[in-house]
């Protein structure tokens, strides 16, 4: 410190210019003109100016030295004083004028140089106070900070908008953030919702200085309180942990809203809930009800339904439902109840609460209509089953009987009050063996019991009784979904009786053609030779080869006129033979070159066929008689074979056409549903009708074919619609063997002209035969492609193949080898195909595929001729 008692000045200050020295620069000589004393009025008279100056300057050298002897000695003398009187007296006026001015001066920078020394005293006392007060503040900022350190808490200071935020504390510690700056991250170490409640609290308070006050929960649980408030220009945000009385508290606060977050979802479930729903009082007051309970009771909103006490259930439901509440249990009942001025039937659920009471309403109207309406469909499918000539009998898993329709009783004739009893599976088994209407038995235990597995098993099983006295019955089993098995009894003595006389008359055809002495032959509607007896061969002198292969009647002409005869007489057969209209038996006569006359009648057939037959009366005379009844035989045949297929096709197509439409009538929900095991039957049922009906409709196509009154309807086809519409018909089968179908179009995409329906006829047959033969896992491919003036489909599978002595038969009618595979059939799909494909004017081949199976391949005309029949 100075001798002032003040602290030394700064270094900075040390180099600051001092305050002039009166007596140097008094002391320094300067030329006249850098120190004009005088105006510009005293410039006429130069020659003065120095005297004058010489003058001044002398009275204050003499004056000087006075003034400061006395100055030291502190008296004033009267010599010194007379002195400078003297000397001033001695002046002129104008050198008194520049010692006054002189003077002046003197005072001025003397007065000045004082108080500069006394500002520079005070300013020197200011700055050590200043800096005492600096180290004071200083020490006082690091107590400060040293408590902010000492209590787990950050402090943020915003002190620009743009600039960063200081942040003061243990960041790491608190937040488990490394980072300081990623605290403002509150993402990173708050819940969700409260970093997002954070950030827009610091958002307000940055923005509109609004201070903040928040509890906030972090990711590991903890509470954390953060106090946000402006401090001058500054921003400062405050975080600490909470402990303590005000942790519990903010724990209480979480579990609050947490609390009243289920409430408020809960109360928002119930209010969109479509059934009525309230919570009431321990005195069965209404405190709160949902939107429905608004809507039941026909009132504006719930507090009007509260405050009205619109109550949804009756005053006894009520006392119901509290005095199950004082005995502790739930109360729940169905009752009908009136909804918005309709009357509904509502099983009603109320418990009782802390509180008071809570309930449910949930509308069983549609239940108890499904109810009472299922009980009339079960009535309606008794009914209806004992209308069935099928006799139907349903035993419940406790193999007693639980249904049985009036058939059953009357096929095994058993007494209606035994079936009323509901006797068990095992005694009407014992009953029917006691009547012998059951088939005879080595042992009947061990019958029964493979009998009886029926209910242990999952798919249904088959069985064929051949009762005494010769009757047969078709036993189905059918397993219940729950539990128990359904019997059906089908009588079918009938069907099989008429199925031998069936088999027998085509035997006695067969063999009576064979031992008739006239050459007949039998022709299709296609022209084609379908049927020929020995006499016929022997008379042409026919290889058995030619005829085998099924000739066309002009290769059988052709083969014949090596012997001769009329080729008018060939004309008129053909046409016989070929034609549509008019179609009537002619009578012709024929001379060969060998001399043998002949005699030939042409015949009609039902199926579109035509009868010839040729006799050889050279020896008119010997044998005339035996011709003559020989061709009544064959007319009296003739007319027993048109009847017996007529008879035949009224026989099969009747009870076929009664069967599918009885299914239908059963799968018709209009009816009356049935269960899924019945509906499976009916389906079976279903199924095999259409099997059999599509064979029938395959030998109509043959004989429509071999009539030629087929006519083709030749639009444009497109080749790969064709495809997947054959494709489409065999998904099921493909999908039932583990096959996987390949549509391969290739380079034949586009149309060509042809009958649409009986394309996909051809494929959709082909595939069929191709499934049946491709082993399960295999590839069957149907492919495509355009070649000059044609178009090529191919269908290929991976099965055992077609062994080359049946090549050229399984294009022959009622051709079926099964070879091992699953397929089965009346053996016409492949005829039809090859006879629709000659309708087309194309070629149909079969032959081993490379690597293994069957190829076949179609051949179609870009342009098939309109109107096209058979046999053209």
């Amino acid at each position: 410190m100075n001798g002032n008692g003040a602290e030394p000045r700064p270094a900075q200050h040390a180099s600051a210019p001092r305050a002039p020295v009166f007596g140097l620069y008094a002391a320094s000589p300067e030329p006249e003109h850098d120190l004009p004393l005088f105006s510009a009025a005293s410039a006429p008279r130069p020659k003065r100016g120095p005297r004058l100056m010489r003058r001044v300057l002398a009275v204050l050298l003499v004056a000087l030295p006075a003034g400061g002897l006395a100055a030291q000695t502190g008296t004033t003398t009267p010599d010194a004083v007379a002195g400078l009187l003297a000397a001033v007296a001695a002046l002129e006026p104008e050198a008194l004028i520049a010692l006054a001015l002189v003077l002046g001066l003197i005072a001025f920078a003397t007065t000045t140089a004082i108080v500069h020394v006394r500002f520079r005293r005070l300013a020197a006392e200011r700055e050590g106070f200043a800096f005492g007060e600096i180290s004071r503040l200083e020490a006082r900022i690091e107590e400060g900070r040293a408590l902010l350190m000492a209590e787990p808490q950050i402090v943020v200071v915003w002190r620009e908008p743009g600039a960063d935020p200081e942040i003061i504390g243990n960041t790491p510690a608190f937040t488990g953030v490394a980072a300081p700056t990623r605290i403002l991250a509150y993402g990173a170490w708050l819940a969700p919702s409260s970093a997002r409640e954070l950030e827009a609290g610091v958002d307000r308070l940055r923005a509109s200085g609004m201070p903040l006050a928040l509890t906030l929960a972090t990711q590991d649980g903890r509470h954390i309180e953060a106090d946000g408030r402006p401090v001058g220009s500054a921003v400062i945000l405050r975080l600490r942990d909470i402990t303590g009385v005000r942790l519990d508290h903010a724990r209480l606060s979480d579990s609050y809203r947490a609390l009243d977050a289920e409430t408020a979802a809960l109360r928002r479930l119930l209010d969109a809930l479509p059934a009525p729903a309230w919570m009431g009082s321990a005195d069965g007051q209404l405190r709160w009800v949902n939107a429905a309970y608004v809507h039941a009771v026909e009132a504006r909103d719930g507090h009007e339904a509260a405050q009205r006490g619109l109550h949804l259930i009756d005053q006894q439901a009520r006392a119901q439902a509290a005095q199950a509440r004082a005995n502790g249990t739930p109360f729940a009942a169905r009752m009908p109840v009136v909804v918005a001025g309709s009357r509904r039937v509502l099983d009603v659920l109320e418990v009782g609460t802390p509180a008071g009471v809570a309930g449910i309403a949930l509308d069983a109207t549609e239940a108890e209509s499904v109810r009472t309406e299922l009980a009339h469909v079960v009535s309606a499918h008794r009914r209806t089953l004992d209308q069935l000539a099928t006799a139907v009998a349903i035993f419940g898993a406790d193999q007693r009987l639980v249904f049985h329709n009036a058939a059953y009783a009357s096929l095994f004739e058993l007494d209606p009050g035994f079936l009323d009893d509901r006797p068990t599976d095992p005694a009407v088994l014992d009953r029917l063996r006691a009547a012998r209407r059951l088939p005879e038995q080595a042992d009947f235990r061990l019958w029964r019991e493979e009998l009886h597995s029926a209910y242990r098993a999952i798919e249904p099983r088959e069985h064929w009784w051949h009762l005494p006295g010769g009757r047969t019955l078709r036993v189905v089993t059918a397993p219940n979904p729950e539990g128990g098995v359904t019997y059906l009894f089908d009588e079918v003595t009938e069907r099989l009786a008429l199925e031998s006389r069936y088999n027998a008359l085509i035997r006695i055809q067969s063999e009576t053609l064979d031992a008739l002495a006239e050459a007949v032959a039998v022709f299709g509607s296609d022209g084609r030779l379908g049927l020929s007896n020995s006499a016929f061969a022997r008379l042409w002198k026919l290889d058995a080869a030619l005829l085998a292969a099924h000739p066309h009647i002009d290769k059988v002409a052709e083969a014949c006129r090596a012997l001769g005869g009329d080729a008018e007489v060939w004309a008129r057969l053909r046409a016989a033979v070929t034609g549509i209209e008019a179609r009537l038996p002619t009578e012709f006569r024929m001379e060969r070159r060998d001399g043998a006359i002949l005699d030939g009648s042409t015949q009609p057939l039902p199926d579109g066929g035509t009868l010839v037959t040729l006799r050889n009366v050279t020896d008119s005379v010997h044998v005339e008689r035996a011709l003559v009844e020989r061709n009544e035989a064959l007319v009296a045949a003739d007319h027993l074979k048109s009847t017996f297929v007529s008879h035949v096709s009224y026989e099969l197509r009747s009870p076929l056409t009664t069967i599918i439409g009885f299914a239908q009538l059963l799968d018709d929900a209009g009816v009356g549903p049935l269960n899924t095991r019945q509906r499976a039957y009916v389906g079976h049922i279903t199924e095999s009708s259409a099997a059999l009906l599509a064979i029938i409709n395959d030998i109509l196509d043959l004989a429509t074919i071999d009539a030629g009154a087929m006519t083709l309807d030749v639009t444009e086809v497109e080749v790969r619609a064709a495809m997947e519409a054959a494709a489409e018909g065999v998904r099921d089968r493909l999908a039932e063997g583990g096959i996987r179908l390949a549509i391969e179009p290739g380079s034949a995409s586009g149309t060509f002209r042809a009958d649409a329906k009986r394309v996909r006829q051809i494929l959709y047959n082909l595939l069929s035969n191709a499934v049946g033969f491709a082993p399960e896992g295999t590839t069957v491919t149907l492919s495509a492609e355009r070649g000059k003036g044609e178009v090529i489909f191919r269908v290929r599978d991976e099965g055992p193949g077609v062994p080359p002595e049946l090549a050229e038969r399984v294009f022959d009618r009622f051709e079926s080898h099964t070879a091992g595979s699953r397929h089965r059939g009346a053996g016409l799909g492949l005829s039809i195909v090859r006879s629709l494909v000659a309708l087309h004017g194309g070629t149909i081949t079969l032959s081993p595929a490379p690597g293994g199976g069957t190829l076949v391949t179609c051949t179609f005309p870009l342009e098939a001729g309109t109107g096209r029949i058979a046999a053209e």
